[in-house]
């Protein structure tokens, strides 16, 4: 006769490598699953709520809200992704064949400055630019060869791409048509009191909620308002330094402000006053309170992680998952946040050592 013991031990071995496996088929396209979920639990209020006020089939909603997230969320993001890659390619292609000369302009920038500033740049061994000419030219090239090469590999894993791309539709029509019933599933097989599993799938949802619809909608518009005020000034390039503003956004260490502060100085520098002015005007009293100004809105104050956890938490994702991880970095520093709160407060409840 078999143990008991022994059974349920080997059932959760076998559980494990079966889920373990599985997991690995899904390795290929976990962007296409990610990105799937993110948008259902995005979309989902809308659906619930075109199902209860014309009282539409599941299917017919999930439809409906699956075409309205193609529209206003996917299609524009594939648009400005291939409006980036041809910037990029132009950019590298003017450094290359020194139409754009970086050195020329540090020289130049440095001619600019008072003579007093110049004199501590040659006490601190800034008198040579040669060095520092050389990495800012092999950094700028090194930057837009990267984007610009996407192009051709895009090219070239076109199939691979599509098969994501419908993979991601596919699973988002089925994550919204059939989501409640997957959370139930999930929920009940989570080994945890109810009241601890509402509680991880509210902070769930409301970190997902914060961080995309909040954080990413935010350095989306940040990005997007310095990108037209460049294009307004005939900087060149300007959708390249757009989605540039846009990713240091999501950085509050950092901020849009490392892009359009040097191209205001520049301005000034040059004698381009008003152009500097208005740059800067439009930096500090537009760019720099939308977070202000729509974070309350778009996240809420309490679902608000410190900006120091926001910044390594973003950092880390993006080194582990690239693009990615300016998502799931924030989402799992919320979560382990989470996650410590529920165990300290079942500390306190039951008097745990």
């Amino acid at each position: 006769m078999v143990n008991p013991g022994m059974e349920k031990n080997a059932f959760l071995l076998l559980l494990a490598a079966v889920s373990g496996a599985f997991v690995w088929l899904l390795l290929p396209y976990y962007g296409a699953l990610f990105w799937a979920a993110i948008l259902a639990i995005l979309f989902r209020p809308l659906q619930r709520y075109m199902g209860l006020k014309f009282g539409l089939s599941r299917n017919l909603t999930a439809l409906i809200t699956l075409l309205i997230c193609l529209l206003i969320a996917i299609l524009p993001v594939v648009f400005t992704a291939n409006l980036l890659v041809k910037q990029a390619g132009s950019l590298y292609q003017k450094i290359e064949t020194g139409e754009l000369d970086i050195g020329a302009y540090l020289s130049q920038l440095k001619a600019l400055l008072p003579t007093y500033l110049q004199v501590q740049m040659d006490h601190l061994g800034l008198d040579n630019l040669n060095g520092l000419r050389e990495k800012a030219v092999s950094g700028a090239m090194e930057g837009s060869q990267k984007v610009a090469t996407q192009a051709f590999t895009f090219g070239q894993s076109t199939f691979n791409f599509l098969i994501g791309f419908f993979v991601m539709l596919y699973l988002l029509f089925f994550f919204l048509r059939d989501g409640p019933e997957l959370v139930r599933k999930i929920r009940m097989a989570i080994p945890l009191e109810e009241k601890q599993k509402r509680r991880l799938q509210l902070n769930f949802i409301r970190v997902v909620r914060a961080t995309v619809k909040g954080n990413v909608l935010i350095a989306v518009t940040q990005g997007a308002l310095g990108g037209l005020m460049f294009w307004f000034l005939d900087v060149p390039n300007p959708l390249l330094w757009s989605v540039l503003m846009a990713l240091l956004s999501l950085l509050p260490a950092v901020g849009a402000a490392i892009v359009w502060a040097p191209v205001a100085g520049y301005f000034l520098l040059t004698g381009a006053i008003w152009q500097g002015v208005l740059l800067m005007l439009f930096g500090v009293l537009v760019i720099g309170l939308v977070d202000n100004v729509l974070r309350p809105i778009l996240v809420g104050r309490d679902t608000r992680m410190p900006d120091y956890m926001i910044l390594v938490s973003t950092l880390g994702g993006l080194t582990l998952f690239g693009l990615n991880g300016f998502v799931i970095g924030p989402l799992i520093a919320a979560l382990f946040l989470s996650c410590w709160g529920i165990f300290t407060d079942n500390k306190k409840t039951i008097n745990l050592p």
